[in-house]
């Protein structure tokens, strides 16, 4: 058996002990994902990808949250085509990999956190997580929500969450399906090992092809339906007036005045 190796990076930490790959975000204080954490992860992702010996991911944030979604900064019309196809670029990886994917969430799991978090095979979370989609509240939607989160929680609840950003608990995002299960904050990683030490048992290559199987939206859909998701956010809107005007408001901590445009 291969012995364990770590990788500090810049924004992750990457613990490797076969069978088990551990994926810790750490851009402290709330793991805000910015574009060169999204190469990180597809980095750290496609290295994961490539061993034989590995057939779990665990992924987890440093500190005081999971991660409180994508940098705002990164929205701006200047970057946001290079940040959406770098982040769904590590989402389209984790939908794809052959490996079993883990999600342990605590405190603050938002916007595209949520969507790394909900993308895992397995979600456990502390019951006083904090979980949501706030995008609208910037004049945004959170294009890979948009595509596949009725699959786990339902239309109208899905609508409900993405329409309102409105912010749930670690308890009700697993009593509707977002995650497996809630859990103290004491007990989120004897959760995790116990799942790990369920799958240790198995086939890595039945787990593999049962993965393969089992998604109520498959790789196809998923891409063809993130694909539209990300043409109407490019080509309709960036082009209105109040995605700006959002994103302005934000950055100078005011509240944004809506022009319906």
């Amino acid at each position: 058996m291969m012995a364990e190796t770590v990788a500090r990076l810049t924004s992750l930490m990457l613990v490797v002990d076969p069978p088990v790959a551990r994926i810790s975000l750490h851009r402290p204080p709330l793991n805000i994902i910015d574009i060169p954490m999204m190469e990180e992860l597809a980095q750290s992702l496609a290295e994961i990808e490539s061993r034989t010996d590995v057939s779990v991911i665990v992924v987890s944030g440093d500190g005081k949250a999971f991660s409180v979604g994508v940098d705002v900064a990164a929205h701006t019309p200047d970057k946001v085509e290079e940040m959406l196809a770098k982040f769904h670029g590590v989402i389209r990886a984790l939908v794809a990999t052959k490996k079993v994917t883990i999600a342990a969430v605590h405190g603050h799991c938002l916007g595209g956190g949520a969507e790394l978090a909900m993308m895992c095979d397995i979600v456990y979370t502390t019951e006083s997580a904090h979980w949501g989609f706030p995008e609208i509240r910037l004049g945004c939607y959170p294009p890979v929500a948009c595509t596949a989160l009725a699959a786990l929680v339902g239309q109208k609840r899905a609508a409900e969450l993405i329409l309102t950003g409105r912010t749930i608990s670690g308890k009700e995002a697993a009593e509707i399906g977002l995650a497996n299960r809630a859990v103290p904050e004491s007990e989120l990683a004897a959760a995790v090992e116990e799942s790990i030490g369920h799958l240790r048992m198995l086939s890595p290559v039945a787990l593999a092809l049962a993965k393969k199987a089992s998604y109520a939206w498959d790789s196809m859909h998923f891409d063809k339906g993130l694909a539209r998701a990300e043409r109407i956010y490019f080509e309709d809107l960036m082009k209105t007036d109040d995605a700006h005007e959002g994103i302005r408001a934000f950055m100078e901590k005011r509240e944004p005045k809506w022009a319906g445009k």
